[in-house]
């Protein structure tokens, strides 16, 4: 089974997050991103009437309009218009080392690991 809301959580993870979409005024924006390990992450979404597919690899993004009249889109804060004609082809940021997270103080997860026991085996 898949609960809804848990799907919306993944979306959520994946296209604002990873895909980096905003809305900006009168266009759609991307800002994209692949952690290492992620290969490709591809988007099919309907605005405004038409139907955008972009696909992002660690090297590139690439922006199709499949359906519908022509569309302005920001990448990286660059913009430019799809149309379906060709697809849109733009370089994929790296995205930035980050140290991690640390937790509040008594606040850290507890290991799952179980203690070694001090006896000796016989």
């Amino acid at each position: 089974r898949l609960h809804l809301a848990s799907l919306a959580g993944t979306w959520i993870a994946l296209v604002p997050g990873l895909a980096g979409l905003r809305q900006r005024h009168s266009s759609v924006a991307f800002s994209p991103r692949l952690p290492e390990g992620l290969t490709r992450l591809v988007v099919n979404l309907a605005v405004r009437g038409r139907r955008l597919r972009v696909e992002i690899t660690p090297e590139q993004t690439v922006y199709q309009l499949i359906e519908g009249e022509p569309l302005e889109v920001r990448h990286d804060g660059a913009l430019f218009r799809v149309q379906t004609t060709e697809p849109i082809v733009r370089p994929t940021g790296r995205p930035e080392a980050a140290d991690a997270p640390a937790q509040p103080v008594g606040r850290a997860p507890a290991s799952r690991r179980r203690p070694r026991s001090t006896r000796a085996r016989v």
